[in-house]
């Protein structure tokens, strides 16, 4: 592959970033052309030692989307940094997608409950309407409601500590699969 194939295909594969990441990127691998040329090398063989470029591109999407994640922790940026973490390989996707699953499925779970016994003061209107009231229904219900709301701090911390520990867990497997640890 000469360079300007390599480079083409190369852009192609870049498309989740803005326009000016992309010229930065194209204009470092034509250094780098420019570079082997200068030693000797010809096209073919400095497109081989750089790579297949669509498996760079990968790893540039899933460095620049964990970058971005680490920049603003919001869930689209999680969602396109799993997404981008996941196509760099196919075992990715049973090693990633699975916690990541597990993960919003606890974080969800606990919100649920932490919302529902805020709420467990509405049964009593409920018995009132039924004119099943007793005191000790509002009592009872408070404190559920007040279980709830502890339920709900914790859940605030324990939601930012795993997307913290997530995204860990997500730029060590790219760092994995990239070429294994550096240390």
């Amino acid at each position: 592959m000469n360079k300007e194939q390599f480079l083409k295909q190369l852009n192609e594969s870049l498309i989740g970033l803005s326009l000016e990441e992309q010229e930065d990127i194209l204009q470092d691998y034509e250094e780098y052309f420019a570079i082997g040329m200068e030693k000797g090398k010809t096209e073919q063989e400095i497109s081989t030692s750089l790579g297949n470029p669509k498996q760079i591109s990968k790893e540039l999407l899933a460095s620049y989307h964990l970058g971005q994640v680490e920049q603003s922790t919001s869930a689209s940026n999680v969602i396109r940094a799993v997404w981008a973490v996941i196509g760099l390989g196919f075992f990715n996707l049973v090693i990633v997608l699975g916690p990541f699953m597990a993960l919003v499925g606890v974080v969800i779970a606990g919100w649920a409950s932490a919302i529902a016994f805020i709420l467990a003061p509405l049964g009593v209107i409920f018995n009132l309407a039924v004119g099943n009231f007793q005191l000790f229904d509002l009592f009872f219900l408070l404190g559920l409601s007040g279980i709830g709301i502890f339920i709900a701090m914790g859940m605030f911390v324990a939601t930012s500590a795993l997307t913290k520990g997530f995204i860990r867990y997500l730029k060590f497997n790219a760092s994995l699969v990239k070429g294994g640890l550096k240390k």
